[in-house]
């Protein structure tokens, strides 16, 4: 009877030795231990990094806004009227998106400028700024200024001085704050 016991033993523990064998090759695929790359068509697709430069826009093809300017064309006009209503929502952007680093009166001065060494944010009181055109100021916030060296954010994909905020602002909320950006000069003036 003992031996009958001692062999069912050893075959159940074989079975168990098995089965956790088997179970821990399941977990090592689960927890990604080791990866084996499915085929899937997201991956077949052309595709660009975060702030990395985007594909350009099909030929004739119109925005879901409207189309916020057509490249190679210069700056856009300024579709929005600089009423209460656009002033009071550009300084609501600007002060979620822009016054960290140009500040609350828009001098440049803002709570990060003091970390960047090198290039200091713009001064959008100043005679420079102001004496450019609406479509210039919405093309900058749209675009942001690009540094190919990327000497402010070394390691970081984005490779500019300011970053675009065409992700973050639709177009009429860029235009507002172009046309709150009109008033700063004034403000500071007062």
């Amino acid at each position: 009877m003992s031996t009958s016991l001692g062999v069912i033993l050893k075959r159940l523990f074989m079975i168990f030795v098995v089965a956790g064998v088997g179970f821990a090759i399941v977990l090592i695929f689960t927890y990604d231990i080791v990866k084996i790359d499915w085929v899937s068509f997201m991956e077949i697709q052309p595709s660009f990094g975060t702030q990395e430069e985007p594909r350009p826009v099909p030929a004739q093809s119109i925005p879901v806004e409207g189309a916020a300017y057509i490249p190679g064309a210069g700056a856009p006009e300024n579709p929005v009227p600089a009423d209460e209503t656009s002033i009071a929502r550009g300084a609501q952007l600007f002060s979620i998106n822009c016054q960290m680093c140009h500040g609350e009166t828009g001098e440049g001065n803002g709570t990060i400028s003091a970390f960047l060494v090198k290039k200091k944010p713009a001064n959008l009181t100043s005679e420079l700024v102001q004496s450019k055109s609406d479509g210039s100021l919405f093309l900058t916030i749209s675009n942001g200024i690009f540094n190919p060296n990327n000497t402010l954010f070394p390691g970081v994909e984005f490779s500019g001085q300011m970053p675009p905020l065409n992700e973050n602002l639709t177009v009429r909320e860029r235009w507002d704050v172009v046309n709150y950006i009109r008033t700063l000069k004034a403000a500071i003036a007062q």
